[in-house]
């Protein structure tokens, strides 16, 4: 699904998508996730510090908020965040400017299907609620592959469907009755609340995606459930 089902593909609405809603980006994040997601990421960078990593590069950073935890807690490593949108990175830099972390995360634009990378120099690769975005998932879990050392690892915050029913009946109310026009009165881009909430639903199922990162060829993969099963934390380790 796209967000605006125009003529262009799923990636340039993604990039549009995003462009239009960075001013709000941050608020509504927090207001709609009772802030509940900066533990979330707080966990994914508990993994990725157990790694001692010298190099990470954190895809889909959009307002920088994964790459800034990062930087705080693993002063000694080197952080690349990549967007496509422009105007979240815009903001990402206002917010590392203004903590003094320009020295220890360096913005790009770019994409996460073609990195701007040389082969297996990377040493963990971050993605938070981004990989749902992705043009072609798999092309871009291939991609971080090619770009990571041998042993480095990948570790993806996503989105998931809750199983119990009554948690997932609940979690759908909210969705469509609280995200989706809160969202769209704050940011004034209804169609971009809609995508967002939606597409959750059609990615795929927590053992689908652990499946998908062994058949790109990760191995030791192993995922670990956020809040009822809100949100999955996926690992992967390439051989």
């Amino acid at each position: 699904m796209k967000p605006y089902n125009t003529p262009k593909t799923k990636k340039e609405e993604v990039q549009q998508m995003f462009d239009n809603i960075a001013p709000s980006y941050d608020n509504i994040n927090h207001i709609l996730s009772l802030s509940i997601d900066k533990l979330w990421r707080r966990r994914v960078v508990k993994i990725v510090k157990r790694l001692k990593p010298q190099r990470v590069m954190d895809l889909a950073t959009g307002t920088g908020d994964l790459a800034i935890k990062m930087a705080k807690r693993m002063p000694k490593t080197s952080i690349m965040g990549v967007d496509l949108s422009e105007n979240m990175l815009a903001v990402a830099a206002e917010k590392v400017k203004r903590l003094g972390l320009d020295d220890h995360i360096a913005l790009y634009q770019g994409d996460a299907e073609q990195l701007d990378v040389a082969d297996g120099v990377l040493d963990a690769v971050t993605i938070a609620f981004g990989i749902r975005n992705f043009g072609n998932v798999e092309a871009g879990l291939r991609e971080i592959m090619r770009g990571l050392r041998s042993g480095g690892h990948v570790v993806i915050l996503e989105f998931s469907t809750p199983r119990n029913p009554i948690i997932r009946k609940l979690y759908s109310l909210y969705s469509n009755h609280v995200m989706k026009p809160v969202g769209g009165m704050i940011s004034k881009d209804r169609k971009a609340y809609d995508y967002l909430p939606d597409s959750i639903v059609e990615f795929p199922a927590r053992e689908e995606f652990i499946s998908l990162m062994q058949q790109v060829g990760f191995e030791g993969c192993y995922r670990r459930s956020q809040t009822l099963g809100i949100a999955q934390i996926y690992v992967g380790r390439k051989p």
